[in-house]
């Protein structure tokens, strides 16, 4: 009995060391979860993000339905936040996907339009192209029927690089 708890301890020791060695070089980001983050359907989403968003790349996060790329963070994303309703907000369709652009003094809300559960990308415009980033996620976000699109969005397709 004494040997199985050694083994234990030793196993949980080596496993907890193997992991601090493993994210020693890039720290785990903290992202705060969406209130919906554990609808299934944020999974599909969460297995299709690319690896390289607008040329940087994908960081380990801390919470469910969470992703960042850039060190430190240019893109945060964060699928299962509520729908957003009808809005006079700028709306544009990237490659079959529409968006609702919030621009604030900082850094943009991009928030998908018509599906459910919504997703959100946050930016720094300052520091990379929405359009760039809507390219590369786009495709991901797509794995989320689109049930209403945006009455003002015009529909840009661009190649996915």
């Amino acid at each position: 009995m004494r040997n199985v708890a050694r083994f234990r301890h030793a196993l949980i020791a080596a496993l907890l060391g193997g992991t601090l060695a493993l994210t020693g070089c890039t720290p785990t980001v903290h992202v705060e979860p969406a209130a919906n983050a554990a609808d299934p359907k944020c999974a599909q989403i969460m297995i299709a993000l690319p690896d390289k968003v607008a040329g940087f790349e994908k960081r380990e996060t801390d919470s469910q339905a969470t992703a960042a790329w850039g060190d430190p963070s240019k893109v945060v994303l964060r699928c299962g936040v509520p729908e957003p309703g009808p809005t006079t907000d700028r709306c544009v369709g990237v490659n079959g996907v529409d968006w609702i652009i919030e621009e604030g003094k900082k850094n943009w809300t991009l928030t998908t339009y018509g599906r459910n559960p919504a997703t959100e990308v946050l930016i720094n415009p300052d520091n990379v192209a929405s359009s760039t980033v809507l390219v590369d996620v786009s495709g991901a976000v797509d794995q989320i029927p689109q049930d209403e699109k945006c009455l003002n969005a015009r529909d840009i397709e661009l190649p996915n690089d």
